[in-house]
């Protein structure tokens, strides 16, 4: 995949695995936009790579994302990356909680993806990465709709790739494993650093490897196809 002269779309890009892939193609010489709900965060994220914009919005909301593509139709990569992860039961999760997970993990990487293409067929390279999670391939039990919501990405990265292959624009995928971020504070162990999964998937995006299984998630892929009961056993360690 070409590399450089690209203007990149990261969604939560102020922190985090956004702002770690931002930086890659940042330091390629890539115009890089970065979106979020934090003006403030975004600002601070901005201070770390001279030159870069942002946008604060919301990628669950419909009018937000009607702006992105009406602000930025220079576009010619898009990173789905934004998402969030409760962890209650089904039974004690709340409705609003629920349908949040699935807009944000889900509906919206499909319907910016949607709006986007028009504007990316427009152009000889052009790219979606969706960053989904090693969960989508073996889920845990206290992040029912998180897991979910990762596998209907990595099944619609799949059908996506299938429908456009015969068009400019590639679509990648980005597994990663348990990675040190916000949203997983104080929760697992043997944890990689965002730097490490943006180092990784940048070998991956030049070396057009379209589905990125990204440090452990690639050792659960294969205990998952040889010895799918261990893989399960894994996840659920108290069990």
């Amino acid at each position: 995949m070409q590399t450089t002269r690209h203007s990149v779309l990261i969604t939560g890009g102020a922190s985090g695995i956004g702002l770690a892939i931002a930086g890659k193609f940042h330091q390629a010489g890539n115009q890089v936009i970065l979106v979020g709900r934090s003006e403030t965060a975004l600002a601070a994220a901005c201070k770390l790579l001279p030159g870069a914009q942002s946008c604060v919005a919301d990628v669950s909301s419909g009018a937000d994302r009607a702006r992105l593509v009406s602000l930025y139709p220079q576009v010619t990569i898009l990173v789905n990356n934004a998402g969030i992860q409760f962890n209650d039961a089904i039974a004690q999760a709340s409705e609003a909680d629920i349908e949040r997970e699935l807009n944000v993990n889900f509906l919206a990487p499909v319907l910016l993806a949607k709006a986007f293409i028009p504007g990316l067929s427009q152009h000889p390279a052009a790219a979606i990465i969706n960053v989904s999670s090693g969960l989508a391939l073996v889920p845990k039990e206290d992040a029912a709709i998180y897991c979910a919501s990762k596998a209907a990405l990595h099944s619609f990265s799949k059908t996506l790739r299938w429908q456009l292959e015969a068009t400019s624009i590639r679509v990648f995928e980005v597994l990663p494993p348990l990675v040190e971020t916000a949203m997983t504070a104080g929760r697992g162990k043997g944890k990689i650093t965002p730097a490490q999964l943006a180092d990784e998937f940048w070998e991956g995006f030049k070396n057009d490897r379209m589905e990125m299984l990204i440090g452990k998630a690639k050792l659960l892929f294969w205990i998952n196809r040889l010895a799918p009961r261990l893989a399960e056993k894994i996840l659920r360690p108290g069990v």
